[in-house]
């Protein structure tokens, strides 16, 4: 049953081939084989799942199900779980359960989805390996000292070790497609504001967006199809109608018109990982696509105008952890500001040290125009390069990430080499602009992304192409060990 798509095992449910009570037992059982040495999970809600799948197969019988009713599933550890605690990877909020449900996880609970558990992370998101989690560093299950990717690696590594079929994530500035192409499954980061970001904890307010991991382009479309929808309680959320994103996945691609950014494709990128990509790209044209060269000329600048903003962000995000609402609190603290300094000294992890200190630094009175404002500006003009690239072609594509999976601990004594790692991912961040990746190919035995990016609200089509790619090709098919 493991082996199996989202689409697969809803069909399996409707035909009554067997019961989400079955199906759901079956993941849990695989969980507990195998995640003592992935970590790919936070908590496993067995009881709470258990639960669920027997009022899954209840509504089944009454004829009231949807195709997501009964399907086990698991969140990052970012959305709000009310009754199920909330971590975000964090000792800071180890032992948080939230009162009520985010967005995204109150429309999964109401199609009848059943939620396993919650994925590990970079602690608050902020990583690219997921080795930053206080709960310890999660395992690519292609290989046993390899990093999943970040910060979205414990849900891309469960899909990928078939823990479970899908999982929800969130995207900063690659923290899905990195993971997704590392862990060789399918990762969709739909436009900003398509998905509601209330309930899922903050880490860079104007770049957050929540989306979905799993092993092909299909189930994503699924996943969208729940998530995706404007939300009065999120003023990010963009109300807009939302398709059927199922609908179009068998259309064909002649005439589909794909741009190659030049500063993608250079002597930085590996000859192996490029004749992936290459290879790729060729059979889109077999399919009935064109090709051609196009410029991002500011995208050079991506990775410095990121961290200055995503950092700035967090350091206003996370002022909310002080030890007196909610929360880690330090232990017998003497005033006020000894409350606040050791609460924050001990729950945080050094990355979002790190990362609180250079952004309160670029927001300090002195410095603010001098960084967050010329890096907004900066921002603008990468907006600009996609907007007027999108005049030309309909998608853009690249590779995903700059290699495969790098080993645990390669990068973790320099923060600016693992910064690079998202060197590709940036800019639709930026930008706002929906972007995913795909499994297309493998390099060293480890499986290689193709990154594909839209225009705003053109998610249907890059489900489109990356269905029409996975329908001629085997990658997305392949586990670990195959």
């Amino acid at each position: 049953m493991h082996d199996k798509t989202v689409a697969e095992l809803s069909r399996d449910l409707a035909r009554g081939k067997v019961s989400s009570v079955e199906l759901t037992q079956h993941f849990l059982d695989r969980i507990q084989e195998q995640d003592g040495r992935l970590k790919t999970f936070i908590t496993v809600s067995a009881e709470q799942a258990m639960a669920d799948a027997r009022e899954a197969d209840k509504r089944r019988k009454a004829g009231n199900a949807t195709p997501w009713t009964g399907i086990p599933f698991a969140h990052k550890d970012i959305f709000c779980t009310e009754g199920v605690r909330t971590t975000c990877g964090s000792k800071m909020l180890e032992n948080f359960v939230p009162p009520y449900n985010a967005t995204v996880t109150q429309h999964f609970r109401d199609a009848g989805a059943v939620c396993v558990g919650k994925t590990n992370m970079d602690e608050f998101a902020m990583g690219s390996s997921t080795e930053s989690s206080y709960f310890g560093a999660t395992t690519n299950p292609w290989g046993s000292n390899r990093v999943p990717g970040g910060s979205s690696g414990g849900s891309a590594a469960a899909v990928a070790a078939q823990l479970v079929p899908a999982a929800t994530a969130t995207d900063t500035g690659g923290s899905i497609r990195q993971p997704a192409a590392m862990c060789g499954v399918t990762g969709l980061k739909p436009t900003y504001g398509r998905v509601s970001r209330y309930g899922m904890i903050a880490f860079a307010s104007s770049l957050d967006q929540g989306g979905t991991l799993a092993r092909s382009a299909e189930d994503n479309a699924m996943m969208l199809n729940v998530m995706a929808g404007f939300d009065p309680k999120d003023s990010t959320s963009v109300d807009r109608e939302v398709p059927d994103y199922t609908a179009t996945l068998k259309e064909p691609l002649k005439g589909l018109s794909i741009g190659l950014p030049r500063e993608y494709f250079t002597d930085q990128l590996s000859p192996a990982m490029g004749k992936v990509i290459r290879e790729a790209i060729r059979e889109y044209e077999a399919l009935g696509a064109t090709v051609k060269d196009i410029s991002l000329p500011h995208a050079n600048l991506a990775i410095a105008a990121y961290y200055v903003i995503a950092p700035a962000e967090a350091s206003a995000n996370l002022a909310r952890f002080d030890g007196v609402r909610y929360g880690y609190r330090c232990q017998d603290p003497k005033d006020l500001l000894d409350l606040y300094t050791r609460t924050r000294a001990e729950g945080f992890g050094s990355e979002v040290k790190r990362r609180i200190m250079v952004g309160t630094y670029a927001l300090s009175a002195g410095y603010y125009d001098a960084y967050y404002l010329k890096a907004q500006k900066v921002r603008r003009l990468i907006q600009q390069d996609f907007i007027e690239a999108f005049k030309e072609v309909d998608v853009i594509m690249s590779p995903t990430t700059p290699s495969p999976a790098f080993v645990q601990g390669e990068k973790t004594s320099d923060p600016v080499t693992m910064y690079l790692e998202d060197i590709f991912t940036i800019s639709t961040n930026l930008a706002g602009l929906p972007a995913m990746s795909l499994p297309a190919g493998l390099v060293n035995g480890l499986p290689v992304g193709l990154q594909i990016i839209g225009n705003y609200f053109s998610e249907a089509r890059l489900l489109n192409a990356a269905h029409q790619f996975q329908q001629a090709t085997h990658w997305h098919r392949l586990t670990p060990g195959h």
